[in-house]
């Protein structure tokens, strides 16, 4: 009967907490699975990038920062086809990887900026 009570009172705490998150603590949410690829490409083209983003997961209880790739889908040119993680064996700390995505805004918004040549 211990064990019942004990259970029902984890069981209320964790849908409390699950509520109180919900609608005060979390502006947004969204799960990405990433998973391992099969080709290794040693280079992404140039003209494959959309974007680069930092984001973040939460992996043994600890919430890690990594840099990813957005990768342009041909068929959209307002989707994605692919994200691609970076430094996935190295996990900078943000401040590092924050450097590294200004670095690299600055050099996708000069492509943006550069004529386009045919």
């Amino acid at each position: 009967q211990n064990s019942m009570v004990l259970s029902a009172a984890i069981f209320i705490t964790l849908i409390g907490l699950i509520i109180y998150l919900h609608f005060v603590k979390i502006d947004q949410e969204s799960l990405l699975v990433i998973g391992s690829r099969k080709e290794s490409t040693p280079f992404i083209e140039m003209g494959q990038v959309k974007d680069v983003v930092i984001n973040e997961a939460i992996h043994m209880q600890k919430v890690i920062y990594y840099l990813c790739i957005l990768l342009q889908d041909p068929g959209d040119p307002q989707g994605v086809s692919e994200v691609v993680p970076l430094f996935q064996s190295s996990k900078p700390r943000l401040d590092c990887l924050i450097e590294v995505y200004k670095s690299c805004q600055e050099i996708l918004e000069q492509r943006k900026t550069a004529p386009q040549s045919s």
